[in-house]
């Protein structure tokens, strides 16, 4: 008889013998591989195991990556924090504009941009910063001579003469106080600059103020004698005392202020404080009837 699959029959097993000769189990089962576990076609189920039947080992599943975090656009900042204060930028100072005839000015309520203007020695820095410091509105004092001395080294000592490197020095630090008055005065703070400028260099010295500030420049000349002038300066010390003979040379440039139209004031017997009260009725004449210059 033939097998259905047309492989002959092995032969009966007898007791004490082994598989017949020439013949292998794995001749009948295909899925077998010598040496190794059975393999099985797919669909088969075999016997039942004898214990229980473990799960199945499941492949790992990579963990879900959150979300990204969603973009948002930059919100403005409010009202109450601090380090985003528009400030106006800095222009040109016009001209203040005077108040009716029946009412009289009142400079130490009005927003001002000054100009002191003396020789070394005639009280400017005193006076300058004691004005500021008694007004009745926000008012700043730019010391041009303070300005220069942020040089510490290399510094254009006026002891050691004029030349193109003070020249340069001068111009800069100039200009910087110019800068920092428009400023101030387009944020609602008044200014009074201090400057040694001499009518004999106009370009250099009143019109380069005025282009740098505006024309609401109000220059005024303090200009006490000369024995005065000499006996501050001695009481200077640094690079701000300047020989007697410096000092008279430029007291005598300054007496070309004479006849110039500007308001100048003798403060030879006055202290700063009596100084001060007459700078601000100077001030309110120069608001009510600007000076040409």
């Amino acid at each position: 008889m033939q097998h259905a699959v047309g492989s002959p029959l092995p032969p009966p097993h007898q007791p004490g013998h082994g598989p017949a000769a020439g013949w292998s189990p794995a001749a009948h089962h295909p899925g077998h591989q010598p040496g190794g576990a059975p393999q099985h076609p797919p669909g088969y189920l075999g016997a039942a195991p004898s214990g229980p039947v473990p799960p199945a080992p499941q492949p790992p599943v990579p963990p879900v990556p959150p979300p990204p975090a969603p973009r948002h656009a930059p919100v403005p900042p409010g009202t109450d924090t601090t380090g985003h204060v528009p400030l106006p930028p800095g222009g040109p100072v016009a001209m203040p504009s005077a108040p009716p005839a029946a009412t009289a000015p009142n400079p130490g309520t009005t927003t001002l941009a000054v100009l002191l203007i003396g020789p070394a020695g005639a009280g400017k820095t005193s006076v300058a910063k004691f004005w500021a410091d008694h007004r009745r509105v926000p008012t700043a004092h730019i010391s041009l001579d303070d300005v220069r001395e942020w040089v510490r080294s290399g510094f254009a000592d006026p002891q050691s003469g004029w030349n193109d490197h003070s020249e340069a020095q001068y111009r800069l630090a100039r200009r910087t106080c110019g800068f920092a008055a428009r400023n101030f005065l387009a944020n609602g703070i008044s200014c009074i600059l201090d400057d040694a400028i001499f009518p004999d260099r106009p370009a250099v010295g009143l019109g380069g103020w005025k282009r740098h500030v505006g024309p609401g420049l109000l220059p005024v000349v303090l200009l006490p004698g000369l024995e005065v002038v000499l006996e501050r300066n001695a009481e200077r010390s640094g690079n701000r005392r300047l020989t007697d003979e410096e000092v008279a040379r430029i007291h005598g440039r300054m007496a070309g202020w004479y006849g110039s139209g500007l308001p100048i004031i003798d403060n030879s017997t006055l202290d700063v404080p009596s100084t001060a009260r007459i700078l601000d009725e100077v001030l309110a004449r120069a608001i009510a009837s600007p000076p040409k210059w």
